[in-house]
């Protein structure tokens, strides 16, 4: 059921556009629609979207599928991802200056005020000093990795690490409150991009920029799996990370769920979705976008309140992230503009 089906299907003079109400966006009397739904197989200008010929995992097919390809000539790319939960050493990381290193150092960062996207301490480290660390790590909701010394001699830049590594951020987050009082301050239905485990830097940035410029309130990004503001996003966003908001999240299917309540509909970009041109994409609205390589996760789709395609004519079958997150923003601004 396509979310036209659940309204007036009278798009041309706006006449289903939703208008607030005093118990957010008028959500509640359309909710019941099929959420999160499966398109099945269906023939579009003679290309196939349907997935019964196509094996998947716990991830839909999400724009941006097959960038695992690339992997091997990115700087950025996961390397040893299974070893460690934490960040891999990367010569991007290095340049944007983001690792304190060191008990003493780490725990001044913390209590100075500054933004610690993670914490890597190593394994078996229970001492005093590591226990004030970890307290104040949990005060700030920071995200603790255990891993091997090993590990951290890995991404030491001085070699006296001492059993901690710190990566801060380049940018402060907001909250998502902040999002939804500057689509209020504005007089405008809520407008978010939410980002299911992007891990490129530059797709963060690319999407902060479009994000900014599309009209977007502000991006939700989860706190693990993910790439946090560093100098490279901000250097991508060409300066939109001064204006654009960017929450940090624990879990982007829980926020999905607060959010509903504010009156908040959710799309998420899949290839087997219904094609763009043909959903209201009106009123308050959600945009997710999945994983450079793997898309939305299962969980996170179950949430969206429908799946949105982009009609594509070539001869590959994928989209970069950010590129697909542009279309589809700026489809979302057509329809809010009634053209």
């Amino acid at each position: 059921m396509r979310r036209n089906d659940r309204e007036n299907p009278a798009r041309g003079d706006g006449a289903n556009r939703r208008h607030g109400t005093e118990s957010g966006y008028g959500r509640e009397e359309r909710r019941g629609g099929n959420r999160g739904r499966q398109s099945g197989h269906r023939e579009e200008n003679g290309r196939s979207y349907g997935a019964t010929d196509r094996r998947r995992d716990d991830r839909g097919r999400g724009y941006g599928a097959s960038e695992h390809r690339r992997e091997e000539r990115r700087p950025y790319a996961r390397q040893e991802r299974a070893e460690s939960a934490g960040y891999a050493q990367t010569g991007e990381q290095q340049e944007d200056g983001r690792i304190v290193e060191g008990r003493n150092a780490v725990l001044e960062a913390f209590r100075s005020g500054k933004t610690i996207d993670r914490l890597l301490i190593q394994d078996g480290s229970q001492d005093g000093p590591m226990q004030t660390i970890r307290r104040e790590a949990k005060k700030h909701g920071t995200v603790v990795d255990f891993v091997s010394r090993d590990r951290l001699d890995q991404i030491s830049q001085t070699g006296v690490h001492q059993g901690v590594i710190a990566y801060t951020a380049a940018y402060e987050y907001a909250e998502v409150e902040d999002i939804l009082a500057k689509a209020k301050e504005k007089g405008e239905p809520p407008f978010l991009i939410l980002l299911d485990d992007i891990e490129d830097p530059h797709n963060l940035g690319a999407i902060i920029r479009t994000a900014n410029l599309a009209g977007a309130h502000g991006v939700i990004i989860p706190k693990r799996r993910a790439v946090g503001l560093t100098a490279t996003v901000a250097r991508t966003s060409a300066g939109a990370l001064n204006y654009t908001p960017v929450a940090r999240v624990t879990n982007i299917g829980a926020t999905i769920e607060e959010l509903k309540k504010e009156g908040i509909w959710f799309v998420c970009a899949d290839m087997d979705g219904e094609v763009m041109y043909r959903q209201n994409l009106t009123g308050p609205i959600g945009l997710v976008i999945g994983n450079e390589g793997e898309g939305i996760s299962r969980l996170v789709k179950e949430k969206c309140d429908f799946t949105a395609s982009i009609p594509m004519k070539g001869d590959i079958d994928s989209l970069n992230a950010s590129v697909a997150a542009g279309v589809l923003a700026y489809e979302i601004v057509r329809q809010r503009m009634n053209l």
